[in-house]
């Protein structure tokens, strides 16, 4: 019933360089995994070297898995997941139950279950590594420019973490098409055209009837392009008149070349073509049921043998594989629209019982006007993509739904697609949607979503009070429609956009205002009360911490009430409090998957477990949320991890890596107008600076903070590094300022300071104290505080404390403060806040060792982490899923990190990583 199942024809000509590399990475897949994406023109060789990479693997008893983008399909979620994991879709069995529910919702066949996107992206990777636990793994994409963005997106977290699993992902992509596999930053090879001397022995190979005129113009005009060398001369003949296409682009050329073959053959194998042309699967079976009801007649496995014998496709008994893309192009664009109608209408068909959101999507292919029974099929389609987390596919849904809507319901599809575009990152394609909305004249529910969504996306500050109302007066007007939900969604975005960009003093109150209508800080909903924060930070954080002392003694562990009360935490600086919100915030964002929220709640948990000095926390986010901000390209939250980095970088001393990431961190602040981003970037310099005594240096970059006319500037992150500024200015001669400065946040922060400001104001009055009585006085104050969770500060002030009590000419007493700091700072690490303190102790007379390095010391930032997990008792599975690695990745690491722990066994972990904490209370 079959031929010969053919391959790509042709030798492998001019490609030594190419093939090396593929074997190359073959044959060191069992050292380690790799990912490659091979770009270059339309018929350069893409395909044909995934062909042959695939011939390498089986000869090498490598499995071979592969995946090829269909445009006709683009718009079904997983679509191109689905064909990739299909041979492998038994071993899914042996996934952990959550990964098992994930993948068959995915696949549409676990309809009720709500699975998030990232679940989804572990199943796969646990799946292929499970698979190449047997046997090793190739992994080859087609045409990725035309994947589905969901199955694109999967795919692109399982290629940038194979690197300790025996898989080979190789990715084909077409110049100039975006991808969000293609650019996923994994390594690239371009593809150019053959040298000369390959280019003449491939043409000779498949044209030995071409004239010589013919042969000459067609080595110019295929220009090194091997599909032109190897297809052209089958249309050529051997005459130069009888080249298809005359001028035309070569592509276009080539497929016209396809044409006329595919028009040559019987109309039952045109049907069948066009089926496997606008079908995204290669199984041969659902070609020939669709084909059949296209055709109107029983069709069968012969009528597709032409098309094999054609080279138009590949065949065997259960595939069906057009051997170029641009041969599936060529039978789309040979084909009528009433044809391509006919056969998306009997996909449809066929489709129905078992795949209806293909099916949808095939009936209202070539539909125009108003069709609303299939626009709510298509909404209902992207309401179900949205809980699969395919917001691409959500949004084309939403999109074509709208088109085809009765214009009662128009106006809210179109908002819904606008939403959804930007989720996706396309801003681009919102203002457009959001045009259709205003032309539709919504009412004012429908006017308030779209004003929450142009917030969104203007990055322009509230640079004013007018526009401020403006945005308040939305926000109300859809609480006034009956939407209480966007009333305070639109007012959180707005006080958000006010801390972020400091938009004045004349701002804040308006929102204040607004709040207050909603209620007050104390309020039940958590929205609310970090509305508050944002709003006025220092003014309302009397009442916005009492409502966090409440939710702590309640016990309540919800993680999105949690993700707001953080945040909240974090902006009026109780960050004391806020440890324990952002904790389960960032531990409900893992188990949800939500991994597009986890780099900012990262940020904001790293930050706080660096100002307690809590590195086991702090270095671990930091590292983390760097590392998916740039997976996912958000740079302001890349950014964000860089202020962490540099603030945990200048406590410990390490002034280099401080300014790199302070740098980089200003630089992204800069550009998006972000002055908290700006702010935070100083804070590291100004600790490195003063760990190393560069006093100038610390005050210069300190007082930006306090500088209107400076990016820098921040009225609410000044106050959290007063303590700061009074040392530096202290030391630089600049008292008198620094005093000003203190009386202006004393004013602003009130009598009831959060815990951060509050330690901060106690410092600073300490040191500037003019008379020695009131220094005294100022600095038994500040050390009787309590401070056991603060032991960074804590040794900061016994430090100062010491040098004080020096210069005062008593010697003696210094010496206990000092080398109480000198031990905390050894404790924690901060190499050069302890020579600072051994300094001043032997200027007091006194000499100390210099402290032994830890073992922890020598682990980086993931590898601490994944320690950890383990140490708690986690398998490398559990910690795979927490980390979003495979379990393969984290075996390699707990590999490299026994060595330098000085341990042989799991066991061990817990008591080599136990360090001793900083030492008591001071007396």
């Amino acid at each position: 019933m079959f031929g010969a199942a053919r391959t790509a024809a042709g030798p492998l000509l001019g490609r030594t360089a190419e093939v090396e590399l593929l074997s190359a990475l073959l044959d060191g897949i069992g050292e380690s995994g790799s990912a490659l994406v091979l770009r270059g023109e339309p018929g350069i060789g893409k395909s044909r070297l995934l062909a042959e990479a695939a011939r390498l693997a089986r000869d090498r008893d490598i499995t071979v898995l592969r995946t090829t983008g269909v445009q006709a399909e683009a718009h079904l979620a997983f679509a191109g997941l689905h064909q990739l994991v299909r041979p492998v879709r038994a071993r899914a069995a042996d996934l952990p139950p959550a990964y098992r529910t994930a993948l068959d919702a995915a696949f549409g066949i676990a309809a009720d279950a709500p699975p998030e996107y990232f679940p989804i992206a572990m199943a796969v990777l646990d799946l292929l590594s499970d698979v190449a636990a047997d046997a090793p793994v190739l992994v080859t994409v087609d045409d990725a420019h035309r994947l589905d963005r969901p199955s694109a997106d999967v795919l692109a977290f399982v290629a940038r973490r194979v690197e300790s699993d025996p898989i080979v992902v190789l990715v084909a992509s077409r110049d100039g098409y975006p991808s969000p596999l293609a650019q996923s930053g994994l390594p690239e090879h371009e593809l150019g055209a053959l040298d000369p001397a390959a280019a003449t022995e491939l043409l000779d190979a498949s044209g030995p009837q071409l004239t010589p005129a013919a042969r000459s113009r067609l080595l110019r005009e295929a220009a090194g392009n091997p599909l032109a060398l190897t297809e052209l001369p089958l249309a050529a003949g051997t005459d130069p008149p009888a080249l298809p296409g005359g001028r035309l682009p070569l592509t276009e050329r080539l497929e016209r070349a396809f044409a006329a073959r595919i028009a040559d053959l019987p109309e039952p194998t045109r049907w069948l073509l066009l089926v496997a042309a606008i079908h995204d699967e290669e199984h041969v079976s659902e070609v020939l049921r669709a084909g059949s009801l296209a055709a109107a007649a029983e069709l069968d496995a012969d009528d597709l043998q032409p098309a094999a014998d054609a080279a138009i496709v590949d065949l065997d008994v259960q595939t069906v594989r057009f051997r170029h893309p641009l041969m599936r192009s060529a039978v789309l664009q040979g084909a009528s629209a009433q044809q391509r109608r006919r056969v998306h209408e009997a996909l449809a068909e066929a489709l129905q019982a078992d795949e209806p959101d293909r099916a949808i999507w095939h009936r209202a292919a070539l539909l125009t006007g108003v069709h609303e029974d299939v626009a709510a099929e298509l909404e209902a389609v992207g309401q179900r993509a949205q809980r699969r987390r395919a917001t691409d596919v959500a949004a084309a849904a939403m999109r074509r739904a709208a088109e085809l809507s009765d214009p009662a319901r128009r106006t809210g599809r179109l908002l819904a697609a606008a939403g959804l575009a930007f989720e996706l990152g396309q801003v681009d394609a919102v203002p457009p949607l959001l045009h259709e909305v205003q032309r539709a004249g919504p009412g004012p529910l429908d006017q308030a979503r779209a004003t929450a969504i142009e917030v969104m996306i203007d990055p322009r500050p509230l640079e004013s009070d007018d526009r401020t109302r403006a945005l308040i007066d939305a926000a109300e007007r859809a609480g006034a429609a009956g939407d209480r939900n966007l009333h305070i969604d639109l007012l959180w975005l707005v006080a958000v956009r006010a801390m972020w960009t400091d938009p004045g003093p004349t701002v804040r109150p308006l929102i204040v205002a607004a709040a207050a209508r909603l209620g007050d800080a104390r309020a039940d909903d958590p929205r609310i009360v970090a509305i508050y924060a944002y709003a006025d930070p220092l003014g309302h954080a009397p009442e916005v911490i009492a409502r966090l002392r409440d939710e702590v003694a309640r016990g309540d562990n919800d993680p999105e009430a949690a993700r707001h009360l953080g945040a909240a935490a974090f902006i009026v600086g109780a960050f004391d409090l806020a440890l324990r919100f952002l904790r389960i915030a960032v531990e409900g964002l893992r188990e949800e998957g939500r991994l597009g929220h986890l780099p900012r709640g990262l940020m904001l948990y790293g930050t706080v477990a660096a100002r307690l000095a809590d590195w086991d926390t702090a270095i671990p986010a930091a590292d983390e949320g760097r590392r998916l901000a740039i997976e996912f390209g958000e740079p302001m939250w890349e950014a964000g991890a860089e202020t962490v980095a540099a603030t945990i970088a200048g406590m410990r001393g390490d002034a280099e890596a401080a300014e790199a990431a302070a740098a980089h961190a200003e630089h992204q602040g800069l550009a998006a107008g972000a002055h908290t981003t700006v702010a935070l970037a100083q804070v590291g310099r100004v600790l490195a600076a003063l760990g190393t005594g560069r006093h100038d240096d610390a005050y210069a970059s300190a007082a930006r903070l306090f500088d209107a006319g400076d990016p820098a500037y921040h009225p609410v992150i000044s106050s959290w590094i007063i303590g700061e500024l009074a040392e530096a200015a202290l030391h630089a001669g600049r008292a008198a300022e620094a005093r000003a400065q203190l009386a202006a946040v004393e004013a602003s922060a009130g009598a009831a300071p959060a815990s951060w400001v509050a330690l901060g104001l106690r410092h600073a009055r300490a040191l500037l104290a003019a008379d020695p009585d009131d220094a005294a006085q100022r600095f038994d104050e500040a050390l009787s505080a309590d401070l056991d969770r603060w032991p960074f500060p804590r040794a900061r002030l016994l430090l100062a404390h010491g040098q004080w009590l020096r210069r005062q000419r008593r010697v003696a007493d210094s010496r206990a403060p000092l080398r109480a700091a000198r031990d905390t700072f050894d404790a924690l690490g901060c190499a050069s806040w302890s020579d600072r303190a051994r300094r001043e102790l032997r200027a007091s007379g006194e000499s100390s060792r210099r402290r032994d390095p830890e073992a922890r010391d020598r682990l980086t930032a993931q590898e601490l982490q994944i320690a950890q997990l383990a140490a708690e008792g986690l398998t490398n599975r559990q910690i795979g899923q927490r980390l979003y690695l495979s379990h393969r990745t984290i075996a390699t690491h707990l590999y490299r990190v026994f060595p330098k722990l000085g341990i042989t066994a799991r066991s061990e972990l817990a008591a080599a990583l136990a360090a001793d904490g900083p030492p008591g209370p001071y007396p």
